[in-house]
């Protein structure tokens, strides 16, 4: 029996959806994780880019994105943060760096 998604397309997927929602839809161009594990939690390390078209409704969904909350399965969103933005031409190309946490 599955337990659904990993964390990983977890994540992938709410920030796809999360930017359709905000009006700002977001293209997947990259993501990878590592393993992650503290004294009491295990997790991932999360980076992922992703591009969209510039506008003030992303500009303000990034802004937002560190303090959203994220509905994943089995998972909680511990960290995420913005690390790199770059704007060229009719291109936003975004990094964000994320850590979840499997939920017990």
């Amino acid at each position: 029996m599955s337990r659904g998604p990993d964390a990983a397309t977890s994540l992938e997927r709410a920030l796809l959806a999360a930017a359709d929602a905000a009006g700002c839809p977001a293209i997947l161009v990259t993501s990878d994780w590592t393993r992650w594990a503290s004294a009491t939690f295990t997790g991932a390390r999360h980076s992922l880019t992703l591009t969209a078209q510039p506008s003030p409704r992303l500009d303000q969904w990034l802004v937002g994105l560190s303090e959203a909350e994220f509905a994943l399965r089995n998972y909680l969103v511990a960290d995420l943060v913005v690390t790199r933005m770059c704007r060229d031409g009719d291109l936003v190309t975004v990094t964000i760096e994320a850590l979840t946490v499997e939920e017990r």
